[in-house]
């Protein structure tokens, strides 16, 4: 796909940071990692990457705003336009030697998201799509699954880890959907679970407490590539709730049927 020059900009972007994070994955065992929380790591390797990532799309688009993981929100010339950046989307499984992390990179228009670029730089995958125009990996479009019926469906989530409050929301969802499906799977990076969604292989995705830098890109992704994305609670916003259900257009009705007959 030839791509508009913001995109291009987003791309080179998160190649820059993906070849910085390869280094230090590279040396995981070295690397110096402070503890924000129960499961939930920060290290070096993160903080250099979006200095890369700020650099890189702030040096080429100085007027937009930032909102990003580590640093703070940024106020741009420009109120209608936005980055949100996640550097490394899968800390803990970058941490722990796992090859499934991401770069994701997202640009905002007037509260949509116009463009998205998801690096998975261990397995040399990008996926990336601007609205309107399509979901591609590398050189090749990508689109949601064929499948139809639950029964053959593998759906990707994040088990809440930790004290976190949504875990017996998630253990009824779970009891649910389990017996009606192929399979669940939790890899620990949101961003790439949206893009699998968008390459078909996965049915579906769903998650709760979520933060915007997590699903800007794979969210566009999924609805480029012919799938649907929405608030998890009916009536709210994604990045007001952090929660968001997303699948193929066979299955969503149903998918969301079952994961929705609930309070909470």
């Amino acid at each position: 796909m030839q791509g508009s020059a913001n995109l291009n900009v987003m791309i080179k972007a998160a190649r820059k940071a993906g070849r910085s994070l390869v280094k230090d994955f590279r040396e995981v065992e070295n690397l110096q990692v402070g503890r924000k929380g129960p499961g939930d790591f920060v290290s070096r390797a993160d903080i250099a990457a979006e200095a890369i990532l700020k650099e890189e799309l702030l040096g080429a688009r100085p007027n937009y705003g930032w909102l990003a993981e580590e640093g703070a929100e940024i106020e741009g010339k420009d109120p209608t336009r936005r980055w949100i950046v996640d550097p490394l989307d899968g800390t803990t499984n970058f941490l722990h030697g796992m090859p499934h992390w991401a770069v994701s990179v997202a640009l905002e228009h007037k509260g949509q998201v116009v463009a998205g670029v998801v690096f998975d730089p261990a397995k040399d995958e990008l996926f990336y799509a601007e609205k309107g125009a399509g979901a591609w990996m590398n050189d090749s479009r990508i689109r949601v699954s064929g499948r139809s019926r639950l029964t053959d469906a593998v759906f990707a989530t994040g088990i809440p880890f930790g004290a976190k409050r949504t875990l017996p929301a998630m253990l009824h969802d779970l009891s649910r959907l389990m017996p009606e499906c192929a399979g669940v799977r939790r890899w620990g990076a949101a961003a790439l679970d949206l893009a699998y969604v968008a390459a078909g292989r996965y049915e579906g995705f769903w998650e709760r407490e979520l933060s915007p830098w997590d699903v800007a890109a794979g969210i566009l992704l999924v609805r480029e590539a012919g799938g649907f994305v929405e608030p998890l609670h009916e009536g709210r916003e994604i990045f007001e709730t952090g929660a968001l259900v997303a699948a193929n257009a066979d299955i969503f009705s149903r998918f969301a049927g079952v994961l929705r007959n609930r309070t909470g």
